[in-house]
């Protein structure tokens, strides 16, 4: 009788890298698509209750004031309030129901987005497109999603730890937002240390301390994307003459 186990890992990995091939595909053909139309496109990501949602509801109606075309796509694993929240800002908004899956892929994005198109809302009618990934800070981070910008959402109330806890994730990102900063002296957050932690993990990413709830540093963070924004269109045209 042989007592051996069966070997199934060389057969997950298998499994795994053409997962991750096709969407890194589809992921660079969205992009292509993406900067063709000049939508500036970022992927939100985030522990479960940072507040993705409540600070993307500010910067959309900030985005709006300001005259730009924006809309946001949301995955949960269930439920369609966090679109609903974000359409309270007055900008269309499509939610993702992802059942069991952890994180957002691409064809998930490329799905509702055409929910969008029915809903009037093309490609070129917009100048920045948010995509609010499902709350995970290990999974979304080997999933490109056809992004220009991908910010990381770090609360206050989850440590100054967290950017060590999770580097894989932090490496891939642009902006880090450390949110729910309004009670950040009342749960003892350690931000000198924090900012240290981002720092080493993360050099040279921009880092912008929020609050969703008085609005605090929201301007700050809304500057930046803009003028990310206008970069990104810059370069576009200039690639579209060359």
């Amino acid at each position: 009788m042989n007592s051996e186990a069966p070997v199934t890992q060389p057969r997950i990995l298998e499994v795994r890298t053409q997962i991750l091939k096709k969407n890194d595909e589809l992921a660079r053909a969205m992009r292509a698509e993406f900067r063709a139309k000049g939508v500036y496109v970022i992927n939100v990501v985030s522990s479960p209750g940072a507040g993705k949602t409540e600070l993307l509801t500010r910067v959309l109606r900030e985005l709006r004031a300001r005259g730009l075309r924006v809309a946001a796509v949301v995955g949960d694993l269930a439920t369609e309030n966090d679109a609903d929240r974000l359409g309270a800002s007055g900008a269309p908004a499509r939610q993702i129901v992802t059942g069991t899956v952890c994180h957002l892929e691409a064809d998930m994005v490329a799905r509702s987005l055409e929910g969008l198109a029915l809903d009037g809302w093309a490609l070129g009618d917009l100048d920045v497109l948010f995509i609010e990934n499902v709350g995970n800070l290990v999974c979304p981070a080997s999933f490109d999603l056809g992004e220009e910008c991908r910010w990381l959402l770090f609360p206050c109330t989850e440590g100054e730890d967290k950017p060590l806890k999770y580097p894989t994730l932090i490496n891939t990102v642009d902006v880090v937002v450390l949110s729910k900063m309004d009670i950040a002296q009342a749960v003892g957050f350690a931000r000198t240390t924090a900012l240290e932690n981002i720092a080493s993990m993360r050099p040279g990413a921009s880092v912008f301390e929020t609050s969703a709830k008085t609005g605090a540093g929201v301007d700050a963070l809304v500057d930046d994307l803009v003028r990310r924004r206008d970069a990104f269109r810059g370069a576009s045209i200039a690639s579209a003459r060359a």
